[in-house]
């Protein structure tokens, strides 16, 4: 391993981190309610408040609603706070908000893969057939243009390498 890459390696896990973190609704509602809970225990400990009004100061915080009925007056209960919004802020909101998004606009008519594969193979025997009847007539068909590699969603790759969502039915009721 290079060193470039060994210095990489982190940024790779939290990415992946990420990512398995985004996908999961359940780990993403479970980590906002703890947070809030630890950042209300650590509050009331620090700013020696009860636990109901430090889980409300938590709440309210993490929120950035901030009442302002309640605010740290020490170090730490800024530090804390600044640390609970920042999180929330640039991490856990986008991630929930990204997650149900991508959820409502998921295309429920994308074909999926074996559907486009009989489409293309359709496709195929159209021009074997237009062809044919081309050579009759001793018409000339111009050639098909050079094939591109295609990778991403929708493409005739092996089901492994493409993306598990794209082109996928979810299930009408």
């Amino acid at each position: 391993m290079s060193g470039m890459e060994l210095l990489l390696l982190p940024f790779r896990w939290i990415y992946r981190a990420l990512v398995w973190f985004a996908n999961s609704p359940r780990t993403l509602i479970t980590s906002y309610l703890l947070m809030i809970v630890v950042a209300g225990v650590i509050y009331g400990e620090v700013e020696h408040r009860s636990p109901a009004d430090a889980v409300w100061w938590a709440v309210v915080t993490a929120s950035t609603v901030g009442y302002g009925d309640i605010s740290p007056t020490t170090w730490a209960g800024r530090t804390l706070a600044a640390l609970l919004i920042s999180t929330m802020v640039l991490l856990v909101i986008p991630l929930i908000t990204a997650h149900f998004a991508s959820r409502l606009i998921v295309d429920d008519d994308a074909f999926v893969h074996e559907e486009q594969e009989q489409l293309k193979a359709d496709v195929r025997r159209m021009r074997a057939l237009l062809e044919e009847m081309a050579a009759r007539q001793g018409i000339e068909v111009p050639p098909l243009p050079p094939i591109q590699p295609v990778s991403g969603p929708g493409s005739a790759g092996p089901r492994a390498a493409r993306s598990g969502r794209a082109g996928t039915r979810r299930p009408r009721w």
